[in-house]
């Protein structure tokens, strides 16, 4: 087991005492019909479930009694039909010894036990549910509308959970370094296989089978795209051809679940192009300054606005914008090259906790989110702290649609020369993107460094 049962023990304590009274109830996930019930999706715990409990299992919950300071587990045991289907299983009791539960029960127990507590009138405290078949349990048992149970979910355990999961101790560290190892290997084999007449998929087969070989698998659906302009493209259908570029967003997680989020982008040809090369060190540069700039107590908002100007500088430097870098970037100018933020929280989730509500998670009382389009996307702007894990990617896009829109209305064209910007229609777009922590002294990029720079990038190529 990657996290140890004293972790999970110690975890739970944890929240124990961050709540006053009442039960908490955590939700694990149940396998998903894709098409019929006996063929699912790959299943994925529910994040917080697993955290708390390490059970990696469909069909378990579990109640943490504040009041009496206990853990319960509850799950049915595998009928023998089961085991003739799945193989041998441990029982619902090894299960949760395993991970430090001394206390066990049928799921027609926890209905037992949530019915008790209904009628004492105790708190019975919740986080918000994303999934259908967890509303519709909760509406059952505890007796809310349907309509009414996100709502009626507990902002003080919303806010003790993010609080305790925010920051990563070191054996999370380590699981986030291994899955981004995986990365590593995905990425830099990639860009030495990827060749002219080569499909997209090939690429994202390649991505996926590295995964599994390594025993991982990937963290979320690979974006390997030639058309890099659009930030989530999970269409795999192109052909590669000369003079374009791959931007792949790609991310390997481990069997413990911690995820690694890194995004690459280089050459179909052995070599970026000039025109490649000046806008690859724009978002270069503002990668490796932003990382360069982080530690504990600076607001990442403040992170993303100096990787705003940095863009604005060096797309001013070649005649792309135009004006005052500062002035364009406080009108909102910059947000055609790079309408997003510039990272997120990452840990067991990609964007990690992001099922608690990505403001609870991003942003605190003292840091508001923007209006303004592009920086009103950004997902993490609070105060940094130590353990935090973060993702640092900017990136650069040539979207022709926005550049048409935003050139026939004339928006901004003090600061943009719409002119320059017809040689860059197909151009696509460029991101890189690392895994960072933040450390009492300053950061650490996770895992081994993997080629980004254009001599990097240019030797796996050739």
């Amino acid at each position: 087991m990657a996290i140890s049962k004293s972790t999970y023990l110690k975890r739970r304590k944890q929240l124990i005492e961050q709540l006053d009274n009442g039960i908490i109830l955590l939700l694990g996930n149940e396998e998903v019909g894709m098409n019929y019930p006996a063929n699912t999706y790959h299943f994925r715990q529910d994040s917080s479930f697993l955290y708390f409990t390490g059970i990696n299992k469909p069909n378990f919950y579990a109640i943490l009694d504040v009041d009496e300071y206990k853990t319960h587990l509850f799950a049915d045991d595998y009928s023998l039909d089961d085991i003739v289907w799945l193989g041998d299983q441990p029982t619902v009791k090894e299960q949760a010894q395993a991970v430090g539960i001394q206390n066990t029960g049928t799921l027609n127990d926890l209905n037992a036990v949530l019915s008790k507590a209904i009628e004492a009138g105790r708190t019975i405290h919740f986080l918000p549910p994303y999934r259908l078949h967890n509303t519709l349990k909760l509406s059952k048992w505890l007796g809310i509308p349907l309509e009414a149970v996100k709502q009626q979910a507990s902002p003080t355990l919303n806010k003790a959970v993010v609080l305790q999961r925010s920051v990563k101790d070191q054996k999370e560290i380590a699981e986030m370094e291994k899955a981004v190892n995986i990365s590593k290997a995905i990425h830099e084999t990639m860009m030495r296989r990827a060749r002219v007449g080569m499909k997209e998929s090939e690429l994202a087969g390649i991505a996926e089978g590295i995964a599994l070989a390594m025993g991982g698998s990937l963290a979320y659906p690979p974006i390997v795209t030639v058309n890099g302009q659009t930030l989530h493209n999970h269409y795999r259908g192109n052909t590669l051809t000369s003079g374009q570029m791959i931007l792949a967003d790609v991310g390997a997680d481990v069997p413990s679940v911690y995820a690694s989020d890194i995004t690459r982008t280089f050459p179909v040809d052995k070599t970026f192009t000039d025109q490649q090369k000046a806008i690859y060190e724009i978002v270069l540069k503002a990668n490796l300054d932003i990382i360069s700039l982080l530690k504990p107590d600076i607001y990442y908002k403040e992170m993303h606005l100096k990787a705003c100007q940095i863009i604005a500088e060096g797309l001013t430097s070649i005649g792309l914008m135009k004006g005052n870098p500062l002035d364009a970037m406080e009108a909102g100018a910059h947000a055609l090259f790079m309408p997003h933020g510039l990272g997120h929280m990452i840990g067991l989730d990609v964007h990690d906790m992001e099922d608690l509500g990505e403001k609870n998670v991003g942003y605190a009382d003292d840091v508001e989110r923007s209006e303004q389009f592009g920086t009103s996307y950004l997902r993490l702007a609070k105060k940094l702290e130590p353990g935090y894990v973060l993702t640092v990617e900017p990136g650069i896009y040539f979207i022709p649609q926005l550049i048409e829109q935003w050139q026939s209305e004339r928006k901004f064209a003090d600061f943009i020369n719409y002119e320059k910007l017809e040689a860059y229609h197909d151009f696509g777009g460029i991101r890189i993107e690392d895994d960072v922590l933040i450390t009492a002294g300053g950061y650490k990029v996770l895992g081994k460094p993997i080629a980004k720079t254009i001599e990097e990038v240019e030797a796996l190529r050739k």
